[in-house]
């Protein structure tokens, strides 16, 4: 399928306070999430290079032990293999693009 209304996926929850809807191209998964103030994502790696694009709130990224808050507009990469966390500083949309495709998020089926 070449075209998706996000809004029509179903919502899925890899972790408290994090709403995922996802889809994948031929070689990176999508992931579109509404995170609430105050949810975090503990420290840890994979395979996957990995893109986080804020829409509205800020989270706090932290890739490599290096920290910032990103806002509407701002981009993290976070390369392969890299040690990385992110915690909502206030509600909050994001767009994350993996690659290569992953087939799960915090243990949570993308497909």
């Amino acid at each position: 399928m070449a075209f998706f209304d996000t809004r029509e996926l179903p919502a899925r929850e890899p972790l408290p306070g994090w709403e995922g809807r996802y889809f994948h191209s031929e070689t990176m998964t999508f992931g579109y999430y509404a995170v609430k103030a105050g949810a975090a994502i503990h420290a840890h790696a994979h395979p996957n290079e990995e893109v986080w694009h804020v829409i509205e709130g800020r989270l706090e990224v932290t890739i490599a032990g290096e920290t910032r808050v990103a806002g509407p507009g701002c981009a993290a990469v976070v390369p392969a293999n890299t040690i990385h966390s992110v915690r909502a500083q206030s509600d909050a949309r994001a767009i994350v693009v993996d690659h290569p495709r992953r087939r799960s998020i915090g243990g949570v089926p993308t497909d």
